[in-house]
């Protein structure tokens, strides 16, 4: 398969992340989300803390981001003083990489490399939002509609307020409608979402939901609608819009607009441009 080998490495990196001053609230993130997705923990390189706060807020963020309270976000907070930004990026890597390399495994698709070493240094907050999230939203293998079909179903399932006031201007140019993006809540009984959308559909509810077992009909839908490069993109393109839960975790996703949708644009960079 020729596959891109970018997103790859970044994820492989990923796994090879270990904050010098964070090594056992990084071990005790990544067994805390995975113990919750049922899946295989990140390795670690240090011992896991046990605290309390932390583990709450890394079990709901994993079983279900809108869910987080007031109180479980407080203590998390006041335990992790001015590292919760990163923090909270750790538990995203914890929670999210073990999900895509059972959506990889599931799909036949190539696993994420085993990286040669830990990797102390390297920010995660630059590693996911400033490499990783445009490197996928670069790609171009998918069509626009169905990318905007896929990242309006996780802003609705992570309930993030700023993405579902976004609009992308490609897709509404190339036949995206909102009559289409209402029907994504019911798509299993729309009219408007083709058998592509529906298959893409079912591989993102199962990501977000159940990682641990996705069924093979699940698969073999996403294989007959999507070569690999798309089935790969839509595996990444899933993780980049979970990105949102990082917002949605630290209550920091407020809409940008006060009523109705902003149209915006997704860049070559694979950044964001608004008007």
């Amino acid at each position: 398969m020729d596959l891109p080998e970018a997103p790859y490495d970044l994820l492989s990196r990923m796994i090879a992340v270990s904050p010098s001053d964070l090594g056992p609230v990084n071990a005790q993130v990544r067994r805390v989300c995975a113990d919750a997705m049922s899946l295989p923990a990140l390795p670690s390189d240090s011992a896991a803390s046990d605290g309390a706060a932390i583990r709450d807020f890394a079990e709901q963020f994993a079983a279900d981001v809108s869910s987080i309270s007031e109180a479980q976000r407080g203590a998390f907070l006041a335990a992790t003083g001015n590292d919760a930004f990163t923090v909270t990026v750790c538990v995203f890597i914890a929670d999210f990489v073990p999900r895509v390399s059972a959506g990889l495994a599931a799909l036949g698709l190539p696993a994420i490399p085993e990286p040669a070493g830990w990797d102390h240094d390297v920010e995660p907050i630059d590693l996911v939002l400033n490499r990783f999230a445009p490197t996928v939203g670069a790609m171009r293998a998918l069509d626009p509609v169905t990318t905007e079909v896929v990242r309006l179903r996780g802003a609705v399932q992570h309930a993030c307020r700023l993405c579902k006031s976004l609009r992308e201007g490609a897709a509404l140019d190339a036949g995206g409608s909102e009559s289409m993006y209402g029907d994504i809540e019911s798509y299993e009984t729309s009219e408007l979402l083709d058998g592509r959308h529906k298959a893409a559909l079912r591989f993102v509810d199962a990501l977000i939901w159940t990682p641990s077992r996705i069924e093979p009909d699940v698969a073999a839908g996403v294989h007959e609608h999507f070569s690999a490069s798309e089935a790969l993109e839509l595996t990444l393109d899933v993780m980049r819009n979970a990105a949102n839960k990082i917002a949605v975790a630290l209550a920091a996703d407020a809409p940008r607009v006060a009523e109705g949708t902003e149209r915006y644009l997704l860049g070559s960079d694979g950044q964001p441009v608004y008007a």
